[in-house]
């Protein structure tokens, strides 16, 4: 292996770029702006958080929806500031498997990286999958309010997600040049539903609201499971609005001045999103109504709150407009990043036929063929859906628990090497606050991880299993074959030798 300067900021973009081994490949079309309408499109979080409502609802109530978000956007934010610096340091599309191998004892360094590779890809790809499924359900929703009798068959649920799954491609694939415009326009249509939701349920419902009480302390358990568990299982909700915010870094090489501008953007995101969906749900519950209504209605939780806010069904699916256009622009974002992760990991040979995935397009300007494997790999995911009753819990456990794994790695390596291997940076975390906040990350995603793999419900059957361990064990299988087969001789982690 090359060895390699550590990456510094200054005015030419594409030398730090170079110093990491590569060759600047990808145009460098997005703004801060634009980044920034990524990182939150990808985190989607108060659209996210209110179209898996279905998650924490029979799973802890209200209790589980606020309180569940409040854990897990602060666990999550210590999470991005410890991430944060790496970024900082190692401003590179590879993202986590390129810091664990900057960090990492010389022996380990292959393995690890190749782990943490495949586990990031695979959360990547399972995100597109997630967002896909809840656009898909909120449209099935919409049909289902309007007309009650009709009843949705899998496979054509399965049809509609697969149809979502090549627009996004198409989009993603055809028109590049105006993603950051996409992007940008992203940021404001969030931010703007955000607001005309919150005016419009609360001036409809007035004065009828639920209780303070109802909105912060209710407690449901539908779930079969011990109510601390459910509790606990309904984290997967707020872990799922606030999580991927590692999109900037796999996004980096097409930023500007990426080593200071990417880990504001890291951390700021998660605040955004952490703030926007807990003042979001706060308003979908006081206005919510009868709650065995919403946790039953065919047409989904956030479309029932919204017919009882307004009182009229065409106003509640005209207002569910806005969340289902965010989650389009969310499904976009999260293909464009996995896409790029893609890229960056082929790139250094870490997937069969890398040369392949590795190639740019020379017209588009884009790695066409990761995006491909992406919307191929997205589709086979779905087929998860025409088996599975629980298939919405085991898409986006599986998204959830990778994506965490991943970050966990670097962060882990780190902390056993006593927090000393990275080298100065723009962004520095003092080391008695950098070794809070590391033992905060890895203890909850150490407690989600397992819990996150639990069946939803109980009793467990053939249908109702958490088919999430199904999907990682297929990973490992995968990965473990072209480790043997080809990784352990050929692959020796990032191209690059970061001393």
């Amino acid at each position: 292996m090359e060895e390699l300067k550590v990456a510094h900021d200054g005015p030419e973009d594409d030398i730090q770029l170079a110093e990491m081994g590569h060759k600047p490949e990808l145009q460098r079309n997005f703004s801060t702006l634009s980044m920034l309408g990524l990182a939150f499109a990808v985190l989607n979080s108060w659209t996210a958080l209110s179209a898996s409502l279905s998650l924490s609802l029979p799973s802890g109530g209200s209790a589980s929806v606020v309180w569940g978000l409040v854990t897990a956007g602060f666990c999550n934010l210590c999470i991005a500031v410890s991430l944060a610096e790496f970024l900082s340091a190692y401003p590179t599309a590879g993202g986590q498997y390129h810091w664990v191998a900057a960090v990492s004892w010389p022996k380990w360094v292959p393995i690890l990286s190749w782990v943490t590779g495949w586990i990031n890809v695979a959360g990547w790809v399972a995100l597109v999958a997630t967002n896909a499924l809840l656009s898909c359900q909120l449209i099935a929703g919409i049909v289902s309010s309007v007309y009650p009798d009709f009843v949705w068959q899998r496979w054509q649920e399965f049809l509609m997600y697969v149809g979502y799954t090549l627009l996004a491609f198409v989009i993603n694939g055809f028109m590049n040049s105006i993603l950051p415009i996409i992007y940008r326009g992203a940021f404001t249509w969030s931010i703007g539903g955000f607001v005309l939701i919150c005016i419009t349920v609360l001036a409809c419902a007035s004065p009828d609201y639920n209780s303070a009480y109802f909105v912060f302390c209710d407690f449901v358990n539908q779930t079969g499971w011990p109510d601390g568990v459910a509790w606990l299982l309904g984290l997967l909700q707020g872990g799922l609005g606030v999580t991927a915010f590692d999109a900037v870094a796999h996004m980096i090489e097409e930023i500007p001045q990426p080593s200071i501008k990417g880990p504001k953007i890291m951390v700021v995101c998660v605040g955004i999103g952490t703030f926007t969906g807990a003042v979001f749900l706060i308003v979908l519950l006081f206005v919510a109504g009868n709650m065995d209504e919403v946790v039953n209605s065919s047409a989904g939780p956030l479309l029932q709150i919204l017919i009882h806010a307004t009182n009229n069904r065409v106003g509640g699916i005209c207002l569910l407009m806005l969340p289902l256009v965010c989650l389009l622009f969310a499904t976009l974002s999260v293909m464009t990043t996995s896409s790029r992760m893609i890229f960056a990991f082929a790139r250094d040979g870490g997937l069969p036929a890398s040369k392949f995935f590795a190639r740019v397009h020379p017209r588009l300007g884009l790695p066409l063929n990761a995006l491909m494997l992406t919307a191929f790999v997205v589709i086979i995911f779905g087929c998860i859906y025409l088996g599975s009753s629980s298939a919405f819990n085991a898409i986006i456990s599986a998204s959830v628990v990778a994506l965490d794994l991943s970050y966990a790695m670097p962060i882990a390596v780190n902390c056993l090497r006593g927090r000393r291997t990275l080298p100065d940076r723009k962004w520095k975390v003092p080391n008695k606050i950098g070794w809070v906040i590391d033992m905060i990350s890895l203890s909850y995603i150490a407690l989600t991880t397992v819990l996150f793999l639990f069946p939803p419900d109980r009793p467990v059957t053939g249908s109702s299993m958490n088919y999430c361990i199904v999907a990682f064990a297929i990973i490992v299988i995968v990965s473990v074959v072209q480790w043997v087969v080809d990784g352990r001789k050929n692959f020796t982690g990032p191209r690059v030798d970061l001393s």
